[in-house]
């Protein structure tokens, strides 16, 4: 009795992990068992950045809301407290947008909680 040489789906299962592994280095790149363990590491990576992602994002804006600030006199965590104490709900990727793009409109914002 010959032995069953998996065939179509077996082979599609693998060239689908090694498109995945499409240009890793060396071994990694071309060889079935050593892309699975990269390709696998890879995806739960991405799965952790991809949320650490927002924390980075919500860092960029607070450098960028307290630099526009301290230009205008003030700090970072003084002007997020009046903010808050006026009921102005902005949040902080609407300030640092302002801050970058339209620095009038973020004046207007920072006189507002005066």
């Amino acid at each position: 009795m010959p032995r069953v040489k998996r065939g179509f789906k077996a082979r599609r299962r693998r060239n689908r992990v090694l498109q995945h592994s499409k240009g890793y280095y060396g071994a990694r790149g071309n060889q079935y068992a050593s892309a699975v363990e990269q390709v696998h590491h890879a995806w739960k990576d991405a799965f952790a950045h991809r949320r650490e992602r927002k924390g980075d994002f919500r860092k960029l804006w607070i450098a960028r809301i307290g630099a526009a600030a301290r230009q205008h006199g003030t700090s970072y965590s003084k002007f997020v407290c009046a903010l808050k104490n006026k009921g102005i709900e902005l949040d902080r990727k609407i300030l640092a947008d302002l801050a970058v793009r339209d620095p009038g409109g973020f004046k207007a914002v920072l006189e507002a909680t005066r």
